[in-house]
């Protein structure tokens, strides 16, 4: 049983290892063209937006209105250029004084 979970656990680090390091292995920076290197550079920003969206749909189980509230002031607040903190703070006092209002 012991020797199950040992096997299990080499298992697990290959597969989290394997797709970290052939990338670096298998493909050399200097030869992705700079127009693929700038798509790629936006993946994170894609998937961090993919994960994020559907939970401010559902921040209030009443009403996905509340959550679109934050995003809104949250984008506003991003596009103006202000500091990360602020667009968070902003969106969280927007959000309070919302819910203090109606209830």
């Amino acid at each position: 049983m012991e020797n199950n979970l040992l096997w299990m656990i080499a298992g697990m680090g290959v597969v989290t290892y394997l797709p970290r390091v052939l990338p670096l292995v298998l493909i050399n920076t200097n030869r992705i063209p700079p127009r693929l290197q700038r798509i790629l550079s936006n993946v994170p920003f894609a998937i961090l937006g993919a994960l994020i969206f559907p939970g401010i749909l559902h921040i209030n189980g009443d009403s996905m209105w509340f959550g679109l509230l934050g995003a809104c002031v949250a984008g506003l607040t991003a596009y103006l250029n202000w500091n990360i903190i602020l667009v968070v703070l902003s969106s969280v006092a927007a959000l309070s004084i919302c819910s203090f209002f109606m209830g």
